[in-house]
């Protein structure tokens, strides 16, 4: 994959994180635990891939002769996943009085990084590359979300999830036609 193909995966990787961060972002958090929620994210979804990455290689090593089969199958599932979850945007809003609930945030949002790590080490990708990129997108995003969550609707955070969910099925089908 080029570094093109890791920016939209990247896209559609934060689309999760960009529309929890519009609705959190209408919370009127404070501008530190704005920022620290926004790093949180992209750490996240830095290491997520690199742990996923070597469960990926094992099975492609140990399980699965035909790793596009598999990429497609967890890009279907996390597709499904985000079209799912939508409803739950509007019942998500919660307090951040602890520094725990942020780290929570965080890692609920970059879940599906993982899952992607172990796409792209079933490929040996540029795993490190892929997680920089997931990095800064996934902070831009979170960041951007949470700052003007508080102008936009609920409405348009359910629809950036269903872009991010469209992006992530249009994947999964490329890697069924390869």
């Amino acid at each position: 994959m080029d570094i093109l193909g890791f920016i939209i995966l990247a896209i559609g990787l934060s689309m999760d994180a960009f529309s929890l961060a519009i609705v959190y972002g209408t919370l009127n958090l404070s501008k530190k635990i704005k920022n620290f929620l926004s790093i949180t994210v992209g750490i996240f979804h830095f290491v997520m891939p690199l742990l996923g990455s070597v469960l990926g290689l094992f099975i492609v090593h140990h399980i699965i002769s035909n790793p596009d089969i598999l990429v497609g199958i967890i890009f279907t599932i996390l597709s499904i996943e985000m079209l799912l979850n939508i409803k739950e945007l509007d019942e998500e809003k919660k307090d951040f009085k602890s520094l725990a609930n942020a780290f929570l945030f965080g890692f609920s949002v970059s879940i599906d990084s993982f899952s992607v790590g172990i796409a792209l080490g079933t490929h040996n990708e540029n795993i490190y590359l892929a997680g920089t990129i997931f990095a800064i997108t996934s902070f831009i995003f979170t960041f951007l979300g949470l700052n003007i969550g508080k102008f936009l609707t609920l409405k348009f955070g359910k629809i950036a999830n269903i872009i991010g969910s469209i992006i992530l099925f249009i994947l999964a089908i490329s890697y069924f036609l390869e």
